[in-house]
């Protein structure tokens, strides 16, 4: 048997920890640049706030219903995510983290009673990190999604866990679920097979194993097989290797000056570049991208982006960003006042794997090293706390505009929690 376990509002429930007061009233986080809400808790859900729209469209239901506004605090929902899948481990043999919000466990053989097993996962979640959790737990991972979703719908039955356990629950689960909120289902899927007469999940397992390797692939088929009760996926243990990293954030307002810019591009090179040594890859290219507001047409509107082939595949900081200026450089225009620039980093292979350039002067032990030393300076004393020089010191002039950030609580000493 497998467990899916999800916190419930997650970014909202990570906000009310550190605000007890909040229990119980309606709470939302907004997205990058404070632009529109991303994120609700059920209270704020029950007042029909229109996810995805301005803020300032929203304006007068949040002041009507006094709902709390949260800026988004990623590295409290970092933190708070990893402190939840540490806790899950020590109730599972393994696991899966398939998400900052949800994980996939394999559920002890020893334990008997599912439902008391469900519930002590809640407890322990609850207790460690005082985040609230649904649980799903069924023989499949796909069956678990069902589980999960119905342990939200059905919640003051089944207490935030459902088990499937037995073939009347599983055929009564697929029936109720719409074959558009199956896992793996998107919206073109769904459509084909609604025009084909099938509404639910259980008519799709009904469907004849020919027709859906045909018209759904493999892949399709194994999500049939999962719906039955049949499993077909493993747990993902560690977790394959990304095939592109990078950044993208919008501006705390428009940017005309290229220096700016530049700066705010370091910026992001560095941060990628220290996720990228974390996987332990270096990266072949580098893609820069930079676009004006596309929600204010009356300004002149302009996007481009560049490809860069590195001549030697590299994860030095300093080396990412000089290639990252000649990208800007490239696609830079004066006369527009830009709003995002973004750097990716792809071609991603082992440094064992490199292939030298025949003229290289191959600096890289020493600059490794220096690589090591400050991801370890910026871990020990904060992020940038050890930069190079063309991130400059201009941060304040171009960054996210965050006007109702929550304290960093759980991973900065000057913001931690003062109680008295």
């Amino acid at each position: 048997m497998y467990a899916l376990v999800d916190v419930n509002s997650f970014y909202a429930s990570c906000e009310q920890v550190f605000r007890p007061d909040l229990w119980g009233k309606p709470v939302v986080v907004l997205s990058n640049n404070d632009g529109c809400i991303i994120a609700a808790n059920a209270e704020a859900k029950a007042l029909d706030l229109p996810m995805w729209k301005p803020l300032f469209q929203n304006a007068d239901l949040i002041k009507k219903h006094q709902v709390t506004v949260f800026s988004s605090n990623y590295p409290l929902y970092g933190d708070m995510s990893q402190r939840v899948m540490e806790t899950l481990s020590t109730l599972t043999p393994a696991l899966e983290v398939y998400s900052i919000d949800e994980a996939f466990l394999e559920v002890p053989e020893t334990e008997k009673d599912l439902q008391v097993y469900g519930q002590q996962l809640r407890k322990r979640v609850h207790q460690w990190t005082g985040l609230p959790v649904g649980v799903g737990i069924a023989p499949t991972k796909a069956l678990t999604k069902v589980a999960s979703r119905m342990a939200k719908q059905h919640r003051d039955r089944s207490r935030n866990v459902f088990v499937i356990a037995d073939e009347a629950t599983r055929v009564a689960c697929l029936k109720e679920l719409p074959v558009e909120n199956v896992w793996g289902i998107g919206r073109k899927i769904s459509q084909r097979l609604h025009a084909r007469g099938i509404h639910t999940a259980w008519e799709f397992t009904q469907l004849p194993d020919v027709w859906v390797r045909k018209e759904l692939s493999v892949v399709g088929l194994r999500l049939k097989r999962e719906l039955e009760g049949i499993p077909q996926l493993d747990l993902e243990i560690s977790p394959p290797a990304k095939q592109m990293i990078g950044t993208a954030k919008s501006f705390g307002h428009n940017l005309e000056d290229k220096g700016l810019i530049q700066e705010a591009l370091a910026w992001y090179v560095a941060e990628v570049a220290m996720k990228l040594r974390r996987q332990q890859r270096v990266a072949g290219k580098l893609t820069v991208f930079l676009e004006t507001n596309r929600f204010r047409p009356e300004d002149p509107q302009y996007t481009n982006q560049v490809v860069l082939k590195l001549p030697v595949p590299t994860d030095d900081t300093p080396e990412l960003s000089h290639y990252a200026k000649e990208g800007l450089e490239r696609i830079f225009r004066p006369g527009y006042r830009y709003k995002k620039v973004g750097v990716w980093l792809s071609g991603l292979v082992r440094p064992t794997a490199v292939q030298q350039h025949l003229f290289d002067p191959d600096p890289q032990p020493r600059r490794s090293q220096l690589m090591q030393v400050m991801d370890e300076l910026n871990q020990k004393y904060g992020k940038a706390t050890l930069r190079t020089a063309s991130a400059g010191f201009r941060r304040e002039e171009w960054k996210l505009r965050q006007e109702q950030l929550s304290p960093r609580y759980t991973t900065c000493f000057d913001e931690i929690l003062q109680v008295g």
